[in-house]
């Protein structure tokens, strides 16, 4: 597989689809058996989520829901630092248990922002999966319970993730080239 263009910049093949696939497969299987006779709740935090929540959603095999929600920080190859609601939820989550679906969990501040908004309205739980974890960058803590893969603290597109907008559609995850 060769590298691809982004903006002008070049980002070298780093994870692909067929791993995705398979860690979202493992992922999964822990989730429909942590939540075997339950009901939870998915929201998927557009617009990176959109392809990992939407795989990682046929393979659950429980009765489940998903919501959608846009929360941005990202401008650039660089957070903003600062969180920004798009588009808000308008489900009930009182008793609820929820998976938040993310695609990348990097300094954890748009999740240290958002998951506060979500215990006000009082589900029975919270937990959260996610494609990605630069565990080295994360500087809001954030407890994240499903990881599909540990990254390095360096910029990726690809499988839903953009670099201001483009590069989202590629099927495997490509590292910027340093």
């Amino acid at each position: 597989m060769e590298g691809i263009q982004v903006h002008g910049k070049k980002f070298v093949p780093f994870i692909f689809e067929e791993d995705i696939k398979q860690k979202i497969k493992e992922i999964a299987a822990r989730i429909n058996q942590d939540y075997a006779g339950k009901n939870p709740l998915f929201i998927a935090i557009l617009n990176g989520s959109f392809m990992f929540a939407a795989d990682l959603l046929k393979e659950i095999d429980i009765e489940a829901e998903i919501s959608f929600i846009k929360l941005a920080s990202y401008k650039g190859t660089k957070s903003s630092g600062q969180v920004l609601t798009a588009i808000g939820l308008d489900t009930d989550l009182v008793g609820r248990d929820v998976i938040i679906v993310e695609d990348i969990v990097d300094t954890g501040k748009t999740l240290h922002a958002f998951i506060p908004q979500l215990q006000h309205q009082n589900p029975r739980s919270i937990r959260l999966v996610t494609m990605l974890h630069k565990k080295e960058a994360t500087t809001f803590p954030v407890p994240v319970d499903y990881v599909c893969f540990e990254i390095p603290d360096k910029f990726v597109v690809g499988y839903g993730l953009d670099y201001d907008a483009l590069g989202r559609n590629h099927k495997h995850l490509y590292q910027l080239e340093e």
